[in-house]
């Protein structure tokens, strides 16, 4: 007989760094680091997970102000700090990619499917998130994937990347990750997992274009119905029209237009 192997998964040196940090820096429930962290390390399973929390002790949440004080530091900033990343929704028929925008104070998003994952298309997300934010963004945060940032592959090319141009354009600061740091991203990576979880996770569909219009749909209604904690039961909505009676100087519409249509 050979020798016994271990059992459960074996992670990577800097995997297990990976899982450390993001739940020192997020203090997201388990399962909520798991969601997030599945595309990144997919072979990572939730016994797995815990046993890495357990052994360095970070297996049980703190209670009381320091972790209210580090939610406040990460939302200190003004409307219009828009984290971006793409993912992909499979089905048996094949696989659609959706580009996904969440506005770091007022938890606005706002979702697009596109052909594939590429430069151009997200160069074509990004316009796309300008005009359908009713304020005008200032900061954007992306990873280094290939739709927003240059690659091993293409930084020969010496031309800027179409996605900051876009930026430079409508001045837009682009913020990237540090590579192996997913938290950084967190709220699109959440949002993403939430919109996975809300439809091809509970739901059979008879095709891509019913995908499309329930992923839509789910997206309307938590813009406009759901009360999130993080905004003081406020909607994303409702968040958007206090930063407008309070200072509309941000605004380039009265948000007020965003209200769908009895068939949206």
């Amino acid at each position: 007989m050979g020798p016994r192997r271990p059992r459960g998964t074996v992670l990577a040196e800097a995997e297990e760094a990976i899982v450390v940090e993001f739940r020192r820096r997020t203090l997201l429930p388990l399962d909520d680091v798991l969601g997030c962290l599945r595309e990144t390390i997919p072979r990572l399973s939730r016994s797995a997970l815990h046993r890495r929390l357990v052994r360095h002790s970070i297996s049980r949440l703190p209670e009381g102000e320091e972790k209210a004080s580090k939610r406040r530091r990460f939302a200190e900033t003004t409307l219009g700090y828009v984290h971006i990343d793409v993912c992909e929704l499979r089905l048996s028929e094949g696989k659609l990619f959706m580009f996904l925008a969440i506005d770091r104070v007022t938890k606005f998003v706002h979702v697009a499917f596109l052909d594939a994952n590429t430069k151009l298309n997200g160069a074509a997300f990004l316009r796309e998130v300008i005009r359908a934010f009713p304020y005008r963004i200032h900061t954007v945060l992306t990873d280094n994937g290939v739709a927003f940032a240059p690659n091993a592959s293409t930084r020969r090319d010496l031309s800027r990347h179409i996605f900051d141009r876009v930026c430079d354009e409508h001045g837009i600061e682009h913020k990237l990750t540090k590579p192996y740091h997913p938290w950084t991203n967190g709220q699109a990576e959440r949002m993403n997992r939430t919109v996975k979880e809300a439809t091809i996770k509970a739901f059979h569909y008879p095709g891509l274009e019913a995908l499309k219009a329930h992923v839509l749909a789910f997206v309307t209604a938590y813009n406009f119905g759901k009360h999130l904690k993080a905004l003081r039961w406020r909607t994303p909505f409702q968040a958007i029209c206090d930063a407008w009676t309070k200072d509309p100087s941000a605004f380039k519409i009265d948000p007020h237009h965003l209200i769908p249509g009895p068939y949206t």
